[in-house]
């Protein structure tokens, strides 16, 4: 018998580092598939790879976008095997052919992102933060190197004020379409579907409600996601000219094809050239099903379960990423006739002896049900004794628009292979269960989120799966505003980690960049006429109520989430004599890329659970080499 916490583990934070790297990304080339993926060990810079085997993209060159600040879309490539890509440190498009050296294609300046070819042509979203006003434009990029010191020859099909994602030119190359919004709502609000004759200035907008995705199957035929029912679905529009008819469901259900649009790389669903089309449907999970032609509908089986992305598609095969329920993230080939599946990247099947089951719950909130993934302690050669309750950190995710899947992961047994139950939470305003509970956090963020959360963990104790005084919550960024937000409730609590999180709203509201510049106007009002209310719901403002240690851990160079923010309620706890660590990662943005940071961090929030839940896990002390002070 072993008390919780305490258990031995095969599960170390370095392996962990090494074991997940990020996928942004694959696509059929000729014989090959290849796919963008983070490097840890090597500052977490972004290459490309093969399933030949070759690194394609070699140091120090990185293939990372800042359009919109969060970036995707920053590689793409040719069926003759040329690679396009966004260099992370000057935001430039390269043309790389192998052997040869990266050469620029557009010039300085200008940040781009969202890249694809179609129908031969480059295309991208350029974003423009060296002008003011700040200009954001859909461009064609010229291949033969035209364009790096001549920009009047990159092609702009529009451009504005306006944020644009997934440009999308027909066939015949005379038209194009995309998605478009003021800023003044986020995409999943309120967002066009704007249609243009290419080379003059002809437009027709779509009626829509939060638009994703469009994609030509022929010169008269679009298909596209949108939310008019409250869950993204699809729709198909027959087109003449700029003349579109009235837009037609295709297989709707009770659950989304769509996500937040923070990226510009994901893709939802693909259409496939016989008139079929495979699309990811979400209800808090993920699934992947295959629309016939007449309509019907089949699920495909693939490991694929969570924050999937149909990459790619060449004939009958498809590419896609995302997480799983019974492997590790990964990159999958499945054959849509067959049902064959290949593992490309990752997925390796998760032993259920040590990654335990990720289990639905619900818990009765005040304003509704509350959705979880309950992951119990679980370790083969460990058993508590028999009247001991384990201890839990409860997971709250950023964003706050986005969710989590009930995917398996590495990161999570590192918890709960030691005697630590995981509790995910998919608060009010999370994606994946349609807009009205999406909606449910708007005005009332730091309410509704902090609300569920808590509600959350007392169901956990109630349900006598948890130690009552012994659990404790964990967030980035958004998540971490939701963990200080909840230790100024206080009385559900033990400890909290906040990772680079929103401690004040004001100061938020003032580094936001132009993506999220009135993101919070929906969420809490808008200034100056809601500033008391900024005031009132900042943890700052209420930082003595905090009485719990609290781990705040920060990336130095976050631009999302400076590090003013994390060093103010720092300041705040340490007036007040509460038991705290922060830690400053240099280097480090708005989440955790480098090796060294990844095991750092993991290391130092299980030693800081076990000086506050009064146990000594079997790790080995935080490495040193980052600012700290306790």
């Amino acid at each position: 018998m072993q008390p919780y916490g305490t258990w031995p583990s095969p599960f170390r934070a370095a392996d962990i580092a090494s074991a997940t790297p990020r996928i942004d990304g694959a696509r059929f080339v000729g014989e090959e598939i290849w796919w963008g993926e983070s490097v840890p060990d090597e500052g977490g810079r972004f290459t490309v790879r093969s399933s030949s085997g070759e690194v394609l993209l070699p140091a120090p060159w990185s293939a990372r976008s800042r359009v919109h600040e969060y970036g995707g879309g920053a590689w793409t490539a040719d069926a003759e095997g040329t690679l396009f890509f966004v260099d992370a440190r000057d935001q430039r498009v390269y043309r790389m052919r192998r052997g040869e050296r990266p050469q620029p294609l557009t010039p300085a300046g200008p940040s781009h992102g969202g890249l694809s070819m179609q129908q031969g042509r480059l295309l991208a979203v350029r974003e423009d933060l060296t002008v003011q006003p700040h200009l954001r434009a859909l461009v064609q990029i010229p291949t033969d190197g035209s364009a790096a010191t001549e920009a009047s020859a990159v092609h702009v099909f529009v451009q504005g004020t306006a944020f644009f994602a997934h440009p999308a030119l027909s066939p015949d190359r005379t038209r194009i379409a995309w998605v478009e919004w003021s800023g003044r709502q986020m995409p999943w609000q309120s967002a066009l579907l704007r249609i243009a004759t290419v080379g003059d200035d002809v437009f027709a907008d779509v009626r829509t409600r939060a638009a994703l995705q469009p994609e030509w199957v022929s010169d008269s035929e679009l298909l596209y996601a949108d939310d008019p029912s409250g869950r993204w679905a699809l729709f198909r529009l027959r087109i003449d000219g700029l003349d579109a008819a009235e837009p037609e469901p295709v297989a709707a259900s009770d659950a989304d094809t769509g996500y937040g649009l923070w990226v510009l790389g994901n893709r939802w669903y693909r259409p496939l050239a016989d008139g079929r089309i495979v699309a990811v449907r979400t209800n808090g999970s993920d699934e992947v099903v295959v629309i016939q032609a007449d309509g019907t509908v089949d699920t495909l089986d693939t490991p694929a379960s969570g924050h999937v992305s149909v990459d790619d598609v060449s004939g009958s095969r498809v590419l896609l990423t995302g997480g799983s329920a019974t492997a590790a993230a990964g990159l999958w080939c499945v054959d849509v006739d067959s049902g064959v599946v290949t593992s490309i990247r990752g997925g390796t099947p998760a032993d259920p002896a040590w990654m335990p089951p990720a289990t639905p719950v619900r818990f009765a909130g005040a304003y509704g049900s509350v959705h979880a993934f309950d992951y119990a302690p679980a370790n083969p050669d460990a058993t508590a004794p028999a009247d001991e309750k384990p201890p839990y950190v409860v997971f709250v995710h950023g964003g706050p628009t986005a969710h989590v899947t009930g995917a398996a992961s590495a990161a999570i047994a590192y918890y709960t292979s030691r005697g630590i139950g995981v509790l995910d939470v998919n608060y009010g305003g999370s994606t994946g269960y349609g807009r009205a509970f999406r909606e449910r956090l708007d005005g009332e963020w730091g309410v509704v989120d902090v609300d569920d959360v808590l509600a959350a963990a007392r169901g956990l104790a109630e349900s006598g799966r948890a130690h009552p005084e012994r659990i404790a919550i964990r967030g980035s960024s958004a998540g971490g505003w939701t963990v200080l937000s909840a230790l100024v409730r206080g009385g559900v609590f033990a400890a909290g980690i906040s990772r680079y999180g929103v401690t004040d709203l004001r100061m938020l509201a003032q580094d936001s960049p132009d993506f999220e510049k009135y993101y919070i106007d929906g969420l809490v009002g808008r200034l100056p006429d809601a500033e008391q209310l900024y005031i009132d719901r900042s943890p700052l403002t209420h930082a003595e109520r905090i009485d719990v240690p609290v781990l705040l851990l920060q990336g130095a160079d976050d631009r999302v989430v400076p590090p003013s923010q994390s060093e103010a309620i720092r300041d705040a706890l340490a007036a007040g004599g509460i038991d705290h660590e922060y830690v400053l990662y240099p280097g480090e943005g708005h989440s955790f890329r480098r090796a060294e940071t990844i095991v750092d961090a993991l290391e130092r929030e299980l030693t800081f659970l076990g000086r506050a839940f009064g146990f000594t896990p079997s790790i080995p002390a935080p490495r040193s080499g980052s600012e700290s002070d306790a």
